[in-house]
């Protein structure tokens, strides 16, 4: 569920607006058209204004369709109505609303133009902007992305904000070794890849020749169980695999 104060936002366009002019939203239709027309993709919260849809050939604002979405089935509480219209002046875009986490009589509408998303995956993806909120907060109020220059050069505000994001991303970065615990995105990948280049053959006579070397710093009853196991352990291997060992 989403708050009203949750609307979707992007920096203003024009680099002359940067140092304080108001911010351009996603919301506007002449907007998404653009971005759309550039083969991108909206997804944002959208309120009862001017905007009109197209229902059965008329135009209606957003709390007659509202009226005219069919209801979603299932436990999910949270989406009440989900609709597939086209915003005038003929975008097609899908309506998913859901019900207000604080309201419980009122709804919210979040508008996509990816008709190919379930309406849970719209809601999912609508929420990863609140990482983004996060991001502008911080840049802004702690590393005075407005307040840190003064000048309307269009490069020093390419170089200005190049820098604040820099320096955002190093302590972003610094934050996640020191509180996160998952492991770093490629890792994983990178680790397979290095156990995948190490042959079965090479990995099993380096672990036997470890085991043996411990026999040998260990006492001599230790010692005789020890290559006693070990010798137990090769009787036992196949034959394909004991004519590779050199033991």
């Amino acid at each position: 569920m989403m708050d009203r104060e949750s609307d979707h936002r992007v920096l203003p366009m024009k680099p002359s607006n940067v140092g304080g002019g108001k911010a351009v939203t996603y919301r506007h239709a002449p907007l998404i058209q653009e971005i759309v027309s550039r083969g991108l993709h909206v997804i944002g919260m959208v309120k009862n204004d001017n905007k009109r849809y197209l229902v059965d050939g008329k135009r209606v604002d957003l709390k007659a369709l509202y009226t005219a979405a069919p209801r979603v089935e299932g436990k999910n509480a949270t989406i009440l109505r989900c609709i597939r219209t086209h915003l005038v002046p003929g975008i097609p875009v899908m309506v998913v609303f859901v019900r207000h986490r604080s309201k419980k009589n009122e709804w919210l509408a979040i508008l996509s133009t990816d008709l190919t998303l379930t309406p849970q995956e719209v809601i999912r993806i609508y929420k990863m902007r609140w990482d983004i909120e996060v991001f502008f907060k911080c840049t802004k109020s702690l590393l005075r992305l407005q307040k840190g220059f003064q000048g309307r050069s269009y490069d020093l505000l390419v170089s200005h904000t190049t820098i604040v994001f820099t320096r955002y991303i190093v302590l972003a970065w610094q934050h996640r070794q020191s509180t996160d615990q998952r492991s770093l995105g490629g890792l994983f990948f990178e680790l397979c890849d290095e156990v995948g280049t190490l042959d079965w053959t090479v990995a099993l006579q380096q672990l036997l020749g470890l085991i043996t070397e411990i026999a040998t710093k260990a006492g001599k009853k230790i010692k005789k169980l020890i290559n006693s196991q070990l010798q137990q352990f090769i009787a036992g291997l196949p034959s394909y695999i004991s004519a590779y060992l050199t033991f």
